[in-house]
This record gives structure tokens, C-alpha cells and sequence, in this order.
């Protein structure tokens, strides 16, 4: 019934199979990939046809997993999977990136990937097990796809590069990189690093291509025996129909190139593109292949100038870096905020400081956890100068506030030392080139503003690639167009010491080291640069948190006293916040934090906590409140819970006749304790204290005042 094909490696010390003809027969491609006891089923299907007028290639990558794989029971009320969370999504992406340069170029026929994690042994990580096992698939279904490709996480523990490190060995690592590639070039890089040097992370890049070959020589023998026929697609290409573009169009283009507005250029580029789908507007060619042919001349007139002149759309040099201006404190009462802007690039960012109680807590298959920094980035339509539809986040913001996040992290103070949840959101106001790390350098900003006590200050970079028969350049600080007509987009973003974040994405079959190193030096000058610019507004964080933040005082109690602070049901921590309007957190081990938005209010929570917790002291003065009138004396509630007898004949300097002559429950008194038994009991005397000032009297006092009374 089932015409199995399975293969077997040992890789980075355990087993990785790929095992196809078993699972989902209807696919194009179908693969199996068990890497330890982590399973990824990865499927293929491609329509038959492309759509009429389709320009683009209309991929589709799906990553999902699936509570089961972890023995584990969906939250919520459905108890069923829904929406994509972060970490699929961003896998998704990751999958994406390598393996879409390697469609042939015009094939346009809608092709989806979807990889279902099956089964998860908590160790090996699935992200890699997916991409693998797509490049697989699509290698055995017949689809035009110039692969296979394969990818690894490299660690950077000891000094010693490792490969695809199990999560307990990522915790030791200063470096989480995942790099992906053909058999000759290196396609996809993301990692997380921290502040690397150059060399580490090249070297980091080019281990992790070494690394991946035996995975490539295993797909290829793979599909030796189970791949299917290839499709037989040929690009449609008329050289006739480029020829008349070119006479139309070439002037035209030249021409709107040299506009440095990215404006008033795109402007111009529809009205040269309009004039060429009039001008066939009663021929036999489809939009399709006119907006195609009008594509390449206007990718050849770009490409071609870049190389022979080494200049660019706005004048500038390959390594030059468009005009900064960098302000923080933008925003009135905001906790930090900062507007960062690069020629038609800009983002505000704004730095929230909270309590753990504002926390995210995520719910993953590897266990529940919460996670204290956030990096959110928005991009309206209006960044762009387009009506646009306004949703939820969708791929590209998550992947870019990861990336921004990523950058981040690495610098951030421990939690002993800032006992603040984070929170940066970053608004793109206008996009012509590298937003994400716009919200980089934004995010740095805003949090110095907002007093946070960041290891160095960070800023980010992209770089672009223009790779010709003539040669390549390499750009700083790309432009939209750039981007759009160029091979690739490398951002790295760093502090002065290195880098802490590096992402490559290739439209192209890969890149060499040669080009990787050139970009690395090239993204160092202009990382310094840009960090220079950013000292102008704040050259470190301010020395404390702003005046609407609030200030978070901690103290740690003995582990037995946290009951009496929580007090039955929460009743007394509940009366501490809603007396004070400060917010109270207690951790297991007896840490306390204490927020609040003015000094009072925390100092006033911070001492009636401190007033449960602590011990009294003999020969010390409280201040209390009678809870409690006998014929004996009266209790006084001094000390958080603790209660004591003041007896009649320490109630004043004279006989009393009647307890309630001097005191009656609810009064406020001031007291000093006189002596604590083993038991517990506390003998108070109010007798020996100033009533008004609080003074402890003496003894000669206390004899004269004697003396009057008689």
C-alpha cells in the first residue's frame, strides 16, 4: 500500500530521518522530518495554472503546531488551536525567506508550504526540523525550485561554535543564530548575539554553512529515489516586447531616477509606467508580461548605473548614510519617548516602564512562561503616502519587532537591578527604507529617556547588495527602491562593542563570505556613525525614571511573613494598595516590589509593610491603635499584626481609676515596649511615652510629673 523512501544522518550528535510515500500522498511533497524525538510533517502543493495577470510569486508558508505534540491541552474556551501565535509565525517567516529566491524565476502558480509539528521532545528546537523538511518536500514534488537548501542554530559557548544546541544549551550561550543555505552560498541569516565582534559572527555564519552540507547531500540523495517528475515550465519572455519597452520607457526612466524625492520619483515612475500600457494597450501582450518587461528595464537601467558609477537614486555614495535627526522627550507624559528620523525614514518610539503584574504571559508547548520586555512595531499606510487597510499586526510587523526586540535584549539591566516590565512601541511615520532598524535606534532612545540603565546605547543599519556580471557594491542605509531592485537586505544592529542583532535576507542564489565581510565592515562605520548622531539627543540613560513612571521600591521579607502581608483572602495587601494607591508584588522567595507614581505613596506602602514584617524591639516607641479595652489595661495593635497589653498602671503617670477615663477602642496612641515572654506576650507602656511628641520620657520627668499629680 505504502511505497516508503526514508533516510538517515547523524547530525550535531543525534539522528535526523526524512521519510516520505507514508503521510499525506495527495501532496505534491510530503516529508516526515524527525530530528531526536521532535517530528515535523511538511507538506507542497502548487496550483496547476497561474492565475491570469498575476506579477508575483504567491507563496504561501505555513508553520503551525500542535498542542499534542507536548502532550498538552489547548487553553481557553474552545480547547482547540486558533490563531497563529508569535513564535509560528515567526517560523513561518523563517522558512520563508531561504526558500523563495529559489522558485524559478516567472513561475507565478500559487504555492503553499505547510509544516505541522507533530510531535515535540522539548530539546530540539522545530524551527529548524520544518525547514528542513519543506526544502525536502519541495525537492521531491517536481516543482520548479532550484534547491534543496537546509538550515542550523549555531551557539557561541566557551569560545567554540555549536551546532543546533539543545535549549538547556542555548540558556550558556552568548550567541542564538540560525543560518540557511544552498550547497555553494549562504541565502538566510537571524540571530541574536551578545555584542559580538564581526568575526565572531561571520565565523558563526560560515560554520553554520559548513555544518549544513551533510543535510543538503542527504535531500539529494532523498530524492534521487523518491522525487517526481520535474514540471515543465518555461518563463515567458518576448525580446521583441523589451526592445520597444526600452524605447519608450529608457530616457523616461533615466530621467526620474535622478528625482532624490521618493516621492515626487514614484510619482514619476507611474506616469512612465502609464504610458507604456497605453502604448500596448491594442496588442496581443497581457498586463502581465508589459508590467513585466517595464520591471526589467527599469531593474537594468538601476542595476547597471550602480555598478559602472557607484552612485545612487539620491546621490550618495555606496557607504554613505542619509541625514539623522534624532529628539527625545517628545511626548509630554509619556515614561520615555523619542522620534528618530533618516532622510524619509522615521519612527517614534515610545519606552512604557510596569510592574510584573503587566508581565505577558505565554503559553507555550514548552511550558507556560512570562516574559518582561516587549518590542511592538506598527506600520500605518500613511508611512508610506498610501490608503491602506488598518488590522492587526500582521507578519512583516511581528518579524519586524522581533528583529527590533533582538537587537535590544541583549542590553538590557537584570531584573534585581530594574525591576521594571518593558514595553516599547514603535510608530512608523514615514518608510522609505529599513523601519525596523529606525525602531532600534528609536527604542534605545526612549528607554535612556525613560531612565532605563541600558549596557550601551544600540542602533541599527541595512545594507543592500547590487550584484552584477561587472562585479557588486554593497549600499549603506538603503532606500525602498533599493531594497525593491537590489539582491539583498542585510541589517545588522549593534553598540559599540558589537553586534547584538544580525538579519540577511537574499533575492538572489546566495552570497560569498567576500560579500557577507564587506558588508560587515561596511554596516561597523555606519553603525558608529548613526550611534554618534543619537549621542547628540542622549549619550546615556537619564538617572532616573521620568516623573509619570513609577518608581518601584523593593525589600525582601522572611518567606513565613508573606501571609501576614497578603493577610486572608488578600485582605490586607488589597487595603494597603487601595489606602495608598500603590501596586504590590510578591514573589515566592519574599521579594517585595512596590510601585507607586509619587514618593509618598510608596514610602507610606513600603512602611506599613514594613511595619507587619518586622520584629519588635524592646525599649523601642510604635505608634498604635487600641483594638481592645479590659478592666486590666488596654490592647494595643502596634506592629503590623502584632498586639500587646498596655496594663492600667502603665496607661499614665498617675492612678486610674477607669481604663476608659484614658483611652476607648479605635484611639491612636503611642507606645513603648517594656518586654516579650517566649510566648509571644508584649508588655507596651504608654506611661513612659509623650503622648503628642512621641518622646520617650524620663525618669526624672516622670517623678516630677508624679510629684505634681499627688
Amino acid at each position: 500500500m505504502f511505497n516508503v523512501t526514508t533516510k538517515t544522518i547523524e547530525w550535531g550528535g543525534r539522528p535526523l530521518t526524512l521519510e516520505t510515500g507514508r503521510i499525506a500522498r495527495q501532496a505534491d511533497g510530503a516529508v516526515l522530518a524527525t530530528y531526536g524525538n521532535t517530528v515535523v510533517l511538511c507538506t507542497v502543493v502548487a496550483a496547476k495554472k497561474a492565475k491570469p495577470d498575476i506579477d508575483f510569486f504567491p507563496l504561501t508558508v505555513n508553520y503551525q503546531e500542535k498542542a499534542f505534540a507536548a502532550g498538552k491541552i489547548p487553553g481557553g474556551f474552545f480547547k482547540r488551536e486558533g490563531r497563529a501565535t508569535e513564535k509560528e509565525t515567526l517560523t513561518s517567516r523563517l522558512i520563508d525567506r531561504p526558500i523563495r529566491p529559489l522558485f524559478i524565476d516567472g513561475f507565478y502558480n500559487e504555492t503553499q508550504v505547510v509544516c505541522t509539528l507533530l510531535s515535540h521532545d522539548l530539546q530540539n528546537d522545530p524551527d529548524m526540523v520544518a525547514l528542513v523538511g519543506a526544502s525536502a518536500a519541495l525537492t521531491i514534488s517536481g516543482i520548479p525550485f532550484m534547491g534543496p537548501i537546509a538550515g542550523c542554530r549555531v551557539a557561541y559557548v566557551n569560545d567554540e561554535y555549536l551546532v543546533n544546541p539543545t535549549k538547556m544549551e542555548l540558556l550558556d550561550s552568548k550567541l542564538d543564530l540560525v543560518v540557511a543555505g544552498t550547497k555553494k552560498s549562504v541565502l538566510m541569516v537571524e540571530s541574536e548575539a551578545s555584542e559580538l565582534s564581526e568575526e565572531i559572527m561571520l565565523g558563526a555564519v560560515m560554520f553554520g554553512h559548513r555544518e549544513m552540507q551533510p543535510v543538503i547531500d542527504m535531500i539529494v540523495s532523498f530524492a534521487e529515489t523518491a522525487a517526481k517528475e520535474p514540471w515543465d515550465f518555461k518563463k515567458e519572455s518576448d525580446k521583441s516586447l523589451e526592445t520597444k519597452v526600452k524605447e519608450i520607457a529608457e530616457t523616461d526612466l533615466r530621467a526620474a531616477y535622478k528625482i532624490i524625492g521618493k516621492q515626487e520619483r514614484s510619482g514619476k515612475l507611474d506616469i512612465i509606467k502609464a504610458k507604456v500600457k497605453a502604448a500596448f494597450a491594442d496588442s496581443e501582450y497581457g498586463e502581465k508580461t508589459i508590467v513585466g518587461a517595464f520591471k526589467k528595464l527599469e531593474q537594468d537601467i538601476v542595476r547597471t548605473d550602480y555598478v559602472s558609477s557607484q552612485k545612487r537614486i539620491d546621490g550618495r555614495g555606496p557607504s554613505d548614510v542619509r541625514a539623522i535627526v534624532c529628539e527625545v522627550g517628545v511626548l509630554p507624559m509619556t515614561h520615555g519617548s523619542a522620534l528618530f528620523t533618516r532622510g524619509e525614514t522615521q519612527a517614534i518610539v515610545v519606552a512604557t516602564l510596569g510592574t510584573s503584574q503587566d508581565e505577558q504571559r505565554i503559553d507555550a508547548l514548552e511550558g507556560e512562561y512570562t516574559e518582561g520586555f516587549m518590542l511592538h512595531y506598527n506600520f500605518p499606510p500613511y508611512s508610506t503616502g498610501e490608503v491602506g487597510r488598518m488590522a492587526g499586526p500582521g507578519r512583516r510587523e511581528i518579524g519586524h519587532g522581533k528583529l527590533a526586540w533582538r537587537a535590544v535584549h541583549p542590553l538590557l539591566p537584570e531584573k534585581d537591578e530594574f525591576p521594571y516590565t518593558l514595553r516599547c512601541v514603535s510608530e512608523i511615520t514615514e518608510s522609505n527604507g529599513s523601519s525596523s532598524m529606525a525602531s532600534v535606534c528609536g527604542a534605545s532612545l526612549a528607554m535612556m529617556d525613560a531612565g532605563v540603565p541600558l549596557k550601551n546605547p544600540v542602533a541599527g543599519i541595512a545594507m543592500g547588495l547590487i550584484k552584477e556580471k561587472a562585479g557588486f557594491i554593497v549600499l549603506s542605509d538603503i532606500l525602498g527602491d533599493e531594497d525593491h531592485l537590489g539582491d539583498m537586505d542585510f541589517k545588522v544592529a549593534g553598540t559599540s562593542q558589537g553586534i547584538t542583532a544580525l538579519q540577511m535576507d537574499i533575492k538572489i542564489d546566495g552570497i560569498t563570505e567576500e560579500i557577507m565581510q564587506v558588508a560587515l565592515k561596511q554596516a561597523h562605520e555606519g553603525r558608529n556613525y548613526i550611534l554618534g548622531e543619537m549621542a547628540k539627543a542622549l549619550s546615556a540613560p537619564r538617572t532616573s525614571v521620568g516623573k509619570t513612571a513609577p518608581r518601584i521600591t523593593t525589600m525582601v521579607i522572611a518567606k513565613d511573613k508573606i501571609r501576614e502581608v497578603i493577610g486572608s483572602g488578600g485582605k490586607v495587601i488589597r487595603e494597603i494598595c487601595e489606602v495608598t494607591g500603590a501596586k504590590i508584588d510578591i514573589d515566592d522567595d519574599g521579594t517585595v516590589r512596590i510601585a507607586a507614581t509619587s514618593e509618598e505613596a510608596g514610602k507610606k506602602a513600603f512602611d506599613w509593610v514594613h511595619s507587619i514584617v518586622a520584629e519588635a524591639e524592646i525599649g523601642k516607641v510604635y505608634d498604635g491603635k487600641v483594638v481592645r479595652v479590659v478592666d486590666f489595661g488596654a490592647f494595643v495593635n502596634f506592629c503590623g499584626p502584632k498586639d500587646g497589653l498596655v496594663h492600667v498602671s502603665e496607661l499614665a503617670n498617675y492612678r486610674v481609676a477607669n481604663v476608659t477615663d484614658v483611652v476607648k477602642e479605635g484611639d491612636l496612641v503611642k507606645v513603648k515596649v517594656l518586654e516579650m515572654d517566649n510566648r509571644g506576650k508584649i508588655r507596651l507602656s504608654m506611661r513612659v511615652v509623650d503622648q503628642e511628641s512621641g518622646e520617650e520620657i524620663s525618669e526624672e520627668a516622670l517623678k516630677e510629673k508624679k510629684q505634681q499629680n499627688q
